[in-house]
């Protein structure tokens, strides 16, 4: 077992801590912050044994998988640190699509992928970050922080790749790279995330660049143009994914044209929207 980073990733000045199995990447990677690591370090694992996801939610790592967390050490608004989701996202789509080719993967989530071309839909983009491969779960991203005792700003990016096994007993469809044909492993997809993390995160530029991260997420956007219901604080709304805006939040039109821009909730689309709401 051994984790390398690229050779863009090297010059980047990254470095990569990795383990065969740990509680969890996000909680080491926080640890490393508290001790003083500077930061653009990755921890990764081909196992965890206490994976989260988002709002508490358990998130399996069997062994052969991957866990990866990059802790970002700096002085970042909070608002601005969050968009380091959508940087991910775009990194493992990316990395995806160079290290995975043989996946085999048929259409989008219920149709509903607002663009036709099929090679950008090999790997879509669920907002606010999950990545799915026909219409499945095959990753997801969860962002952590935390204020320093010098004041620094900690961020853990911390990705979650389905890639021997994925989860059966869930409510929602779910796959893996295994499950798809692709015989890649761990270890070589980590290597090609950490070059595009690389790329997307010198586009990024601090925050300055953000429009042209939003731009490249809608292109691999699930569900945009299609029917979705988001499930936020009690309240159910339904409508027309129509965009994510200038600060990547999601905007539903509803039946009478209205728009409502959404920091935090539970999306469906297509058929499951209509069960989801019903």
């Amino acid at each position: 077992m051994r984790f390398q980073l690229a050779p863009d990733a090297l010059l980047a000045g990254y470095r990569v801590e990795g383990h065969a199995t740990v509680s969890s990447t996000n909680a080491l990677a926080l640890e490393r912050a508290q001790a003083g690591d500077l930061g653009d370090l990755w921890v990764c694992a081909l196992k965890q044994e206490s994976g989260r996801g988002r709002r508490g939610r358990i998130w399996e790592t069997p062994a052969g998988n991957l866990a990866a967390t990059l802790l970002v050490v700096g002085s970042y608004e909070p608002k601005t640190a969050a968009t380091f989701g959508f940087v991910a996202g775009l990194s493992l789509a990316d990395a995806l699509e160079a290290a995975a080719p043989d996946a085999r993967i048929a259409v989008g989530v219920d149709g509903s992928d607002g663009e036709h071309d099929a090679h950008a839909a090999r790997f879509r983009l669920k907002w606010p970050n999950d990545v799915l491969a026909d219409g499945a779960k095959l990753s997801g991203i969860l962002l952590e922080s935390t204020v320093l005792t010098d004041g620094r700003f900690a961020v853990v990016v911390g990705i979650g790749v389905n890639v021997v096994a994925h989860p059966t007993d869930l409510p929602y469809p779910a796959t893996s790279l295994h499950a798809m044909g692709s015989d890649i492993s761990a270890e070589a997809l980590f290597t090609a995330l950490s070059a595009a993390w690389a790329r997307n995160v010198a586009i990024w530029d601090h925050g300055r660049g953000l429009a042209a991260i939003r731009e490249r997420w809608l292109r691999r956007a699930a569900g945009l143009g299609g029917e979705v219901t988001v499930r936020l604080d009690g309240a159910v709304l339904r409508g027309t994914f129509d965009t994510i805006d200038e600060d990547c939040r999601f905007v539903i039109r509803d039946a009478e044209g209205r728009l409502t821009r959404i920091t935090a909730g539970e999306v469906h689309f297509g058929a499951t929207a209509s069960a989801s709401a019903s």
